[in-house]
């Protein structure tokens, strides 16, 4: 009997997950689909990737076949997979399954032991209560709106399953979302029974929002801290000067030291972002910047300078 490579039939690896899972057979599904599809053999291929979807997505039943799957070359892998009771244990598994259409290579693995794609419970008491599947989605913000609460109307659609885990359609969802002060860049917000709906009376599942904060032209984030590169001219760092700095929230005078060097920072407390127990600050990094190629009175002016401090030599620590 031929072994079947569910990760191969699904187009997954098989260290996966089970949202690259679902998200892969969701796609086959409607590919293969027979009332839509105009693929060749497109009913076979439908069932083959349902058979895959029915081991990969329950733990038990992977770890099983995954355990399998690694002595699938061995010689006598045939004597290896085939359950003991022949034909018979079959027969009743295909009773157990009624209504699929599952390969033998699965019934020789599973049979008589579930898989139901209907979710039978074993007792008889009709078909189990499923959670919904969980949606994620992206929320994008600016930087300035991490400052306070925010609110957002996020629409999207979800879809909507048969009891065989096909699509029937998508029905159309709109909220309006909280935002707090405070949120970073990745940071996922969940609502709860927000997702798609349960099956059987199951819960739904959650909506979980990742915020992408837009990257910034002039601010770099770290932490709840900010920092700004800020251009002195070379008279401003050598004299020291008064320097309006733009924050978030508008801007504020700071004060350059007389004597101050290319990479050195200076603090401005209270003026970096928020978090549930306080604000960060924001960093000032000095960048001295010379003018462009000086004419010959500003060249003269600068010698005079050079010759002033002819003792100074910049390049100390090479010694």
């Amino acid at each position: 009997m031929e072994f079947k490579d569910y990760y191969a039939i699904l187009g997954v690896k098989p260290a996966d997950d089970l949202k690259a899972i679902k998200t892969a057979y969701r796609r086959l599904a409607r590919k293969y689909h027979p009332d839509v599809s105009s693929e060749a053999e497109a009913e076979s291929k439908f069932k083959e990737v349902a058979e895959a979807y029915e081991v990969l997505k329950d733990s038990e039943r992977r770890a099983e076949y995954d355990q399998l799957r690694q002595h699938r070359d061995d010689p006598d892998f045939g004597r290896q997979w085939q359950r003991p009771g022949g034909d018979t244990q079959r027969q009743g598994a295909h009773s157990a399954h009624a209504g699929q259409d599952f390969s033998d290579f699965f019934e020789s693995i599973f049979g008589g032991r579930g898989g139901y794609s209907q979710h039978f419970d074993a007792r008889g008491g009709g078909a189990q209560a499923m959670r919904g599947q969980d949606v994620e989605m992206e929320c994008a913000m600016l930087l300035e709106e991490t400052l306070s609460e925010q609110s957002r109307t996020i629409e999207y659609r979800l879809p909507v399953y048969d009891v065989f885990g096909r699509q029937e359609r998508e029905v159309p969802k709109t909220l309006n979302v909280r935002i707090p002060a405070g949120v970073g860049d990745r940071e996922r917000i969940r609502l709860k029974g927000q997702g798609v709906a349960g099956v059987n009376g199951g819960p739904n599942g959650d909506l979980y929002l990742t915020i992408r904060i837009a990257p910034h032209p002039l601010f770099d984030i770290n932490g709840h801290d900010l920092q700004i590169v800020v251009p002195l001219a070379p008279w401003e760092a050598a004299l020291g000067a008064r320097v309006a700095i733009p924050t978030l929230t508008g801007q504020v005078s700071m004060t350059i030291p007389p004597g101050s060097q290319t990479g050195q920072r200076l603090r401005i407390k209270g003026k970096g972002l928020v978090n549930k127990k306080t604000t960060g600050d924001l960093y000032a990094a000095l960048k001295v910047v010379m003018p462009p190629r000086p004419d010959d009175k500003t060249a003269e002016l600068w010698q005079q300078l050079a010759d002033a401090q002819a003792s100074f030599n910049p390049r100390t620590e090479w010694k």
